[in-house]
């Protein structure tokens, strides 16, 4: 520090400083404050401006900033040898060549259909360190040039294998197969030497460079290439490139690799990316529809016979975590617009009741706005198909699910088949924008129920089974009498064609359909609703029954209107309502259908028996008001279709009314608090639907070859595993009962397979909620592989069950300080959901059917051990996770883990799981566990990731989606007692902040 015109008088160092600016506009003063609470710097300048300007030079001459800069010189520095290096790469294609062509043609690689371009793996060897003492950290960049371009593009790299000079890389390259690669591209390697991984500093040891041809065709798939420095002179080592086919063995053993290389670690694997397709052998339009973006990876790990495995981890975004929300939003504005339109039919209503049923209006209204305006919202959504986990409180998007991936596993193994592990993972189904305050799904519902039914006078209560049974009488409404008007429509028009088979297989179909028809009003409720909606006109008179008719309107002494007033207005051509009437009315419709069928056989009978006089009438048309045979069979008809047509109106008359008089208790009962539960539970399976559609989209793809597979489908059902990860404290506890109630609501969903007739293969969604059916669309050659019974149009149940394991901090404070009953009761629950499953399975498929199903006795096992860990109420039981896992894969089910955003503990899991199985089932090295686990979970396996690629920030290009599954920290594998440190520390603040 000096005065302008003079020398020095102080030096302060600046570091680990802040700087407090005084931001009043008369104030020319700035302080240094230090960390280390020495006395802080005041200083203060001529005018305002001087101020500022002292205030940016301060902040940008502080130690941590001058390193950074020169961490950026250094950068840069091997960015310009890097440049100088690929002047040599620059004279791959000759410049007479380039300009002697107008469009230059190359030669493409042969491979097989849908596989990877090109693969290949590295090694180097007698690397030289530029200090004899010191340990080499290398890795291997691989840059691409394009002939075409004349310009090199990093590409990938490998991992960094520390302490030796003869590094074995674990990790390869791979080529998608759309990816512009040929047999002139040139690939060039360059060494690094990692100095300190922390400041991303290293040093440029040697780089060389080949052409794929030479690769491709080489006689023994193999380049031994010598690697020099950027001038060209010295040699500092070799580098062998092989190449890999995934369907091939690779030649030789790894008994080459020594202890030093087993104790190489695995810091870091580069990423490549494919524009669409995700396996080779799966790469099917109908599939590249669903997923895209996919990023692959390529690894070699020695097996425990010293033989080499090849594993391909695929992960891919999918277009359902848009499509199917957009879907059922539309159902959804479908179903209240008809529930609205059902209210306002309801006719004259007194006066509590009608300003009950304008309020109920005005409030669904208002919610059939919402909807709408989030369906065109999503339709305006441009960019990723997945939403981030930083998105996951945006109100737009609180339809769709959080990080919704496929995450596949692609194992080749010696004298083991070839094998794919797939598991679909996303964020746990939850109202993030609602919130947790008052908890989720769960608790509110069953709040929610407590307190309605204690309306008393204000409306009459109905449970849920009733309410339930009141819209699938509705939805049966709306269903069949369409369809019956139809087929009475073609019995007319066959009657007039004079068709007597078709008048038969006519007959046929009006038959079955009018007697599901008949059968779906005969509940009580409908007589019960009936009467109800009687007591709500604005006056009424009520007939006694019969004395042996005691059971009528149970739900009625819930109300608290007068049993008998002077009737103004009821139902029509009665002066007293008939509490019996109902049933005279819907059995109308039964003796109607009789007259058509007998009225049918006579005309048949006298066809077939013209010269035979007509026999005695048939008693069963005594009914009918129509006798006469002679004739036109059209005209013969049409009177009775007329009348069976005018019966079923007026029952679907009152039906309607009835039931929509019960939906209007339920709504006003509980306003509006019963509109908002319901958009909650409308969001929360919006996102666990997305990701049940996709996981059994995959899996069916999977298992189309799969005759066992595809048997236990369409006879027993399709086993949903979902591995929750959540803690049972503060808001996971409510994101929890969201996702349990959102999953146990999956299994209203049912599936049919149907042909595609168009090229868009994008699944169907129809139906209602609590009822909805997905039609998963084939190509015809696919859908030719499927049984019999599925082709028909045969619907697939689904088993969902839900595991959940809290395995964080959180959890750590559940367990000690909170209650765990909550993780208890979801996994008891679910365990007998598993058992039950098991059981229709074992009843159901023959002993012969599956390969695993050998296993049989090990499957009875496993489930009793999982019965014992949910009984011990063990903490952080990992083990129920495992096992479940198990239990799902050896019965062909489909495979989902879930976190909070689908992040760090799920990518702890699935890469645990992904190295188990190459343990147990494929004999991955016991040395090699540790290894291959830091591999898969390295965040920097992706490379050097730009801020606006980071998946932690949700700013993705649509072109390139960022993998969550590499992070270091192995939380499922630290015991929860190392944690009681940090909490004595910590609990305090952890309180204070979750209060």
């Amino acid at each position: 520090m000096k005065n302008k015109s003079s020398e020095a008088s102080e030096v302060v160092i600046l570091e680990r400083c802040w700087i407090v600016e005084f931001r009043s506009k008369t104030d020319v003063s700035i302080v240094l404050k230090f960390q280390s609470r020495e006395p802080g710097l005041y200083l203060e300048a001529a005018s305002k401006p001087d101020c500022e300007s002292w205030a940016v030079a301060l902040g940008e001459a502080n130690s941590e900033g001058l390193q950074s800069k020169i961490q950026q010189l250094r950068r840069l520095i091997m960015e310009i040898k890097e440049e100088r290096s690929s002047d040599e790469a620059r004279q791959f294609v000759p410049s007479s060549q380039v300009d002697s062509l107008g469009e230059p043609q190359f030669t493409s690689i042969q491979r097989i259909a849908n596989e990877p371009k090109l693969e290949f793996s590295l090694a180097c060897k007698d690397l030289v360190a530029a200090t004899r003492d010191r340990k080499l950290n290398t890795f291997v960049q691989v840059s691409v040039l394009h002939p075409a371009e004349h310009i090199l593009t990093r590409y990938s790299s490998t991992e960094i294998v520390e302490g030796t000079k003869d590094p074995l890389f674990l990790t390869g390259v791979t080529f998608p197969p759309e990816y512009p690669i040929y047999e002139e591209t040139k690939i060039k390697l360059t060494v690094y030497d990692v100095k300190d991984k922390s400041q991303d500093t290293r040093s440029f040891l040697g780089c060389t460079t080949f052409r794929v041809a030479d690769l491709v065709k080489s006689k023994e798939q193999q380049l031994t290439l010598t690697l020099r420095t950027s001038d060209g002179g010295k040699t500092v080592g070799t580098i062998e490139v092989n190449l890999v086919k995934m369907g091939e063995l690779e030649d030789g053993e790894t008994d080459h690799i020594t202890t030093d290389a087993q104790d190489q670690k695995c810091a870091l694997v580069r990423e490549c990316t494919a524009t669409e397709g995700v396996s080779g052998k799966d790469n099917l339009p109908s599939l590249s529809a669903v997923l895209k973006n996919p990023i692959c990876k390529l690894y070699r790990f020695p097996t425990s016979d010293n033989k080499w495995m090849r594993i391909r981890e695929q992960m891919a975004e999918t277009t359902l975590s848009f499509h199917v929300p957009k879907e059922l939003i539309n159902l959804h504005i479908k179903e209240d617009m008809r529930r609205n339109q059902e209210l306002k039919d309801l006719g004259e209503l007194a006066p509590h009741w009608d300003n009950m049923r304008k309020s109920v209006i005005a409030h669904c209204d208002q919610m059939l706005s919402m909807y709408q305006d989030t369906l065109a919202e999503l339709g305006k959504h441009t960019g990723s198909s997945f939403k981030s986990s930083c998105s996951k409180g945006e109100k737009t998007l609180e339809f769709i699910p959080i990080n919704l991936h496929l995450q596949r596993m692609h194992v080749h193994s010696p004298r083991l088949k070839d094998a794919l592990y797939d598991v679909i993972t996303v964020g746990a189904p939850a109202a993030h924008f609602q919130g947790f305050k008052n908890g989720g799904l769960r608790k509110l519902l069953s709040k929610f129920e407590a307190e309605r039914r204690n309306t008393g006078y204000q409306c009459i209560y109905y449970s849920p089974e009733n309410t339930a049974k009141a819209k699938e009488v509705l939805s049966n409404i709306n269903h069949l009498q369409p369809l019956i008007s139809n087929h009475a429509d073609l019995l007319l028009n066959s009657a007039s064609q004079h068709s007597p088979d078709s008048l038969k297989n006519s007959l046929k179909m009006l038959s079955e359909k009018t007697e599901l028809f008949v059968h779906a009003f005969k509940d009580q409720l409908v007589r019960s609703a009936l009467l109800a909606l009687y007591t709500a006109r604005p006056g009424c008179v009520l007939k006694k029954p019969a004395k042996n008719s005691t059971e009528e309107g149970d739900d009625l002494q819930h109300q608290d209107h007068p049993s008998q007033i002077k009737r103004q207005d009821s139902i029509p051509h009665h002066s007293e309502y008939d509490e019996e009437e109902w049933d005279r009315v819907w059995a109308n419709v039964g003796k109607s259908l009789n007259c058509v069928i007998a009225m049918v056989d006579r005309l048949l009978e006298k066809d077939n028996v013209s010269n035979t006089k007509e026999g005695e009438n048939d008693p069963s048309a005594a009914d009918c008001k129509v006798f006469h045979t002679g004739g036109d069979w059209y005209e013969q008809l049409y009177p009775l279709v007329t009348t069976l047509k005018d019966c079923m109106g007026e029952v679907v008359t009152r039906a309607k009314q009835s039931m929509a008089f019960v939906l209007l208790q339920e709504l006003a009962c509980g306003l509006p608090q019963c509109l908002m539960l319901t958009l909650r539970r409308d969001i929360v399976f919006s996102q666990a639907l997305a990701g049940l559609v996709c996981g059994f989209i995959i899996k069916l793809h999977t298992g189309l070859h799969d005759q066992g597979f595809l048997q236990q489908l369409h006879t027993v059902g399709l086993l949903v595993q979902y591995e929750g990860l959540l803690s049972t404290y503060s808001e996971e506890a409510g994101m929890l009962e969201d996702m349990a109630v959102g999953i146990s609501d999956l299994q209203k969903v049912m599936f049919k397979i149907i042909e595609a007739k168009s090229e868009d293969f994008l699944p169907i969604i129809t139906g209602r909620r609590e009822h909805y059916v997905i039609e998963v669309q084939l190509p015809a050659k696919m859908f030719e592989l499927l049984p019999q019974e599925i082709k028909e149009g045969k619907l697939l149940r689904m088993y969902p069950v839900l595991f959940n394991v809290g395995i964080n901090e959180q959890q750590t404070l559940a367990e000690r300080f909170g209650d765990t009953t909550l993780q208890e009761n979801i996994n008891q629950e679910n365990l007998e959901l598993l058992k039950e499953y098991y059981k229709l399975f074992t009843e159901k498929m023959p002993p012969d059917c599956l390969p695993h199903f050998q296993e049989q006795n090990n499957l009875k096992g496993l489930l009793e051990n999982l019965h014992q860990n949910i009984q011990a109420k063990k903490r952080k039981n990992v083990e129920i996770m495992w096992l479940a896992a198990t239990i799902c894969r050896k019965l062909n089910g489909v495979r989902f883990t879930c976190c909070k955003s689908a992040k760090d503990r799920t990518s702890m899991s699935v890469t645990l799981e992904q190295c188990s199985i190459l343990r147990d089932e494929h004999q991955l090295h016991k040395d090699f566990f540790i290894r291959a686990l830091d591999c898969m979970r390295s965040r920097q396996t992706q490379g050097a990731l730009n801020e606006s690629d980071d998946p932690e920030t949700g700013c993705l290009t649509d072109n390139k989606p960022t993998s969550r599954h590499f992070y270091p920290i192995a939380l499922l594998l630290v015991s929860s007692h190392l944690l009681v440190v940090w909490l004595i520390l910590s609990l305090a603040l952890l309180l204070a902040k979750y209060q």
